[in-house]
């Protein structure tokens, strides 16, 4: 608390400036992390214009937070896994360091009901249902976005609408030529280089972009219980990646290729009082591969078309072998997973404020590995959506039926899962007045079971049905532009009901586990952002902030005395998030803090909880000519602290970067 307090007497300096304040573009104002792309301000400023005139189009019906323009760059982030954190609504699960996988969960909705995307194309994983935030970078995009529910445009693609939130990464369109080689230094033994060509000419556009990290992980941490205290260095938590990405536009035309190549050592809990003899020597090796494109035209004021493509290449092995190994089963699993995509969207405008948008998506997956009594599954998944969106005197309706299909093809004795099909809708209404906005949500939705729910050794269950969710949401929002600065405020109340939630539960013994449907829940919270930009002279100051208070119970079983009405584990009650930036020209200091809740995480002991915490970054920056440079403190105050039971976070860290763009 000590922390927090010294933490919001430094914002609390800014806060008077701040109250003029205008956002350069992220107007739902909620962080993002620096891109580590330290590209020149008067570019980073044209680019956050265009988007804050683009979006208000359409914001006052979707709820949308977005990051991008300064606030993008300036706050101190790894991937795009740090900065929606800092997100309304939002956890992040973290297994520690680097190389810990990183997933999302939005109002508690589960990491499987979360769409990620790049450029409108969905990211997938038919395996597992979840994307690893981790090994996506910020450092070729110009913004980052959450909508709950879909977001409403035109041309959309059916599966844009089956999510109950989404996540948008919109890559950078370069507007000059340049190359920029960069290289950075940090805490726990970590390096790493990047290099980046870019170009614009005749019309064309894009850019190549090469990046190499090595990081031994070893952080010191502190365990602490009424119980234990362990001191030691984490082990095994060394990763080391390549990744390479370009892409290619040209007017309506986008292309995107993207390659991904790791190894890392998969931690353990930490053990009390062997944290430094025991080792768990689990590695896991990635390689993930994707090649996207999308045109879109409009043939006439009245009609549109879009079209995507895309395939995808993912290998993951994961081996637990080793000689040392005396504490987990020795497994050597491969798994190699194969994804075409393919969509296609007609928007159609009868009357200035009506528009109709019909789509139709077809995804094919393959899933192949070498685990005992189990033979390649092949998955159809096809969408289908009717959509209608209408304005009318600042009155505002958005409404959408969508029809999904899933049919699985396996060799193995026990057969496939039956056919499934689905239809679901939703409707959206609002009302625009000024810089004043209403909505007003329902959606419908549901997630399939995934490959491994279904089929993985001796814990599949081919008989599991969706998991549905039905969302309600109640939103407010004012925005305010004056010649120097913005302000803009959103807050939406809302419900969550979760049924035929996928559970892995001890069926058969300690050691024999299997998926189930099992569980209801429901879920009522608020969430609240602010933020704003004042600009005078050379000086600019921004003040962003965000705020969730959510209660998320256990509806499962009436007779359970000991989890029905109890809170879902992982979920806190309270989480709150403030930035504060001060720039002068080229030079910047960024300050953020987040606070987390107390959460529980077992319902065998509900007092033992994870302790709330504060985590506090600060970041300097600044560009002379040609070189730009910054030094980033991530935990400013070395709080130690946990997001997963004994998977304690690193602690205080830096890291120096440098580079020079021509």
């Amino acid at each position: 608390m000590k922390h927090g307090f010294i933490t919001s007497a430094i914002l609390a300096l800014l806060i008077p400036l701040a109250a003029f304040a205008r956002e350069s573009g992220a107007a739902s104002g909620v962080y993002s992390s620096p891109s580590e792309e330290l590209t020149e301000p008067t570019d980073t400023t044209t680019h956050t214009l265009q988007e804050f005139v683009v979006t208000e189009k359409y914001r006052p019906l979707a709820t949308e937070q977005k990051l991008s323009g300064l606030e993008l760059q300036k706050l101190s982030t790894t991937s795009i896994a740090d900065a929606l954190k800092y997100f309304a609504g939002v956890q992040i699960k973290d297994y520690g360091g680097l190389g810990g996988l990183k997933t999302i969960n939005v109002r508690s909705l589960g990491a499987q009901h979360v769409g990620v995307y790049i450029d409108g194309i969905r990211i997938t994983n038919a395996q597992n249902g979840t994307v690893d935030l981790g090994k996506f970078s910020l450092s070729t995009l110009e913004s980052v976005s959450l909508f709950n529910a879909n977001k409403l445009e035109q041309c959309q693609s059916a599966s844009e609408y089956a999510s109950g939130a989404t996540v948008y990464m919109r890559t950078r369109r370069p507007d000059r030529d340049s190359v920029t080689i960069l290289a950075a230094v940090g805490s726990f033994h970590t390096w790493r280089v990047r290099g980046n060509i870019q170009f614009a000419r005749k019309g064309w556009s894009g850019f190549l972009d090469a990046e190499y990290l090595y990081s031994k992980g070893d952080y010191p941490f502190r365990y602490k219980t009424q119980y234990e205290d362990t001191v030691g260095h984490r082990r095994n938590s060394d990763i080391e990646y390549t990744r390479v990405e370009g892409a290619l536009f040209k007017g309506g035309f986008a292309s995107h290729a993207y390659l991904y190549v790791s190894e890392r050592g998969c931690p353990g809990g930490i053990v009390r009082r062997l944290s430094d003899k025991y080792v768990n020597v689990g590695r896991e090796w990635d390689t993930d591969l994707f090649f996207q494109s999308s045109w879109e035209r409009a043939l006439s004021d009245r009609h549109k078309i879009k079209f995507n493509l895309k395939y995808s290449y993912e290998y993951l092995r994961y081996s637990t072998n080793y000689p040392e190994n005396q504490n987990t089963a020795r497994v050597d699993n491969h798994y190699h997973q194969n994804d075409a995509y393919g969509s296609a969207a007609y928007t159609w405008i009868p009357i200035d404020w009506l528009n109709v948008n019909v789509s139709y998506d077809a995804r094919v997956s393959w899933l192949d590995a070498d685990l005992k009594q189990f033979t390649c599954v092949r998955r159809l998944d096809q969408k289908a959506v009717v959509a209608l969106q209408a304005n009318y005197h600042g009155f505002r309706l958005a409404s959408s039926l969508l029809y999904q299909h899933y049919k699985d093809h396996t060799r193995i004795q026990a057969g496939a899962a039956d056919p499934l099909s689905k239809l679901t809708p939703a409707v959206t209404l609002g009302y625009f007045r000024g810089g004043f906005s209403a909505r007003l949500w329902y959606k419908s939705i549901f997630r399939a079971p995934t490959l491994n729910d279904l089929y993985y050794t001796q814990t599949g269950n081919r008989n599991l049905k969706p998991e549905f969710t039905k969302q309600w949401d109640l939103g407010l929002e004012y925005q305010k532009m004056w010649p120097a600065w913005m302000l803009s405020m959103q807050c939406d109340l809302y419900l969550n009901h979760i049924d035929n939630r996928i559970v892995c539960l001890p069926l058969r013994g300690t050691y024999s586990w299997s998926m189930m449907n099992y569980g209801k829940t429901f879920c009522r919270g608020l969430n609240a952002t602010l933020s704003g930009q004042f600009h005078i002279s050379s000086w600019h100051f921004s003040l962003l902030g965000s705020l969730t208070w959510q209660r998320d119970l256990n509806r499962t079983d009436p007779t359970d005395g000991d989890t029905y009405n109890r809170p879902i584990c992982y979920s806190p009650t309270l989480s709150a998030g403030l930035t504060g930036i001060i720039g002068w020209r080229d030079y910047s200091v960024t300050i953020s803090h987040l606070h987390v809740g107390k959460r529980m995480w077992s319902y065998a002991d509900p007092e033992d909880m994870l302790r709330p915490y504060n985590n506090v970054d600060l970041k300097l920056s600044g560009t002379y000519r040609h070189i730009a440079a910054s030094l980033e403190i991530n935990d400013l105050f070395d709080e130690q602290y946990e997001q997963i039971p004994r998977y304690p976070m690193p602690g205080r860290q830096y890291k120096f970067t440098l580079s020079y763009s021509f």
